[in-house]
């Protein structure tokens, strides 16, 4: 089965702000992510743990405080969200967590290719799962929590299935 691709569906104004910030660090091996580590090491934890945005055709690595579609460099993914490395560079905690591509939790195949592909040690799913809907009625992104599928403004039903705009 091939991957879906996810197109950004978030704000246009933080597309259009995305254009002028440089994209998220190309993560080909662990010489990469050792070294993505190192720079980023300001943003540590007390454990040492740092946070990071990420995206995933080739993953890319950003600062948390990046925004996904600037990490992506403004193209579709085929999967986005938060990671935290260890100390030791492990993956501890990884989540599909963008409102900007609303990726579903089955893109954690192409995270985990992603990661296979570094080789980096990573939990066997994504340590939370993330169900995004869009509401029909004020088009409003929502987070569904609790299996409750409802609109969180306008208290709509949302669709069971995911219905966000695909790039595939």
């Amino acid at each position: 089965m091939r991957p879906q691709h996810y197109s950004y569906v978030g704000p246009p104004h933080v597309r259009d702000t995305a254009r002028t910030v440089p994209p998220g660090t190309l993560i080909h091996s662990s010489v990469n992510l050792k070294n993505w580590l190192k720079d980023n090491i300001i943003d540590a934890d007390t454990d040492g743990a740092i946070t990071a945005t990420f995206t995933v055709g080739v993953l890319r690595l950003a600062s948390r405080r990046s925004e996904h579609v600037a990490c992506a460099s403004g193209g579709p993914v085929l999967s986005a969200g938060e990671i935290t490395f260890s100390a030791d560079g492990d993956v501890t905690y990884v989540t599909n967590q963008s409102t900007g591509f609303c990726p579903k939790p089955e893109s954690w195949s192409s995270v985990a290719a992603a990661l296979d592909s570094i080789p980096v040690a990573y939990p066997d799913d994504f340590t939370r799962r993330i169900v995004f809907r869009l509401c029909t009625k004020c088009n409003e992104i929502n987070i569904v929590k609790d299996g409750w599928f409802v609109c969180d403004l306008c208290e709509s039903d949302l669709s069971v299935d995911w219905n966000f705009p695909s790039a595939s």
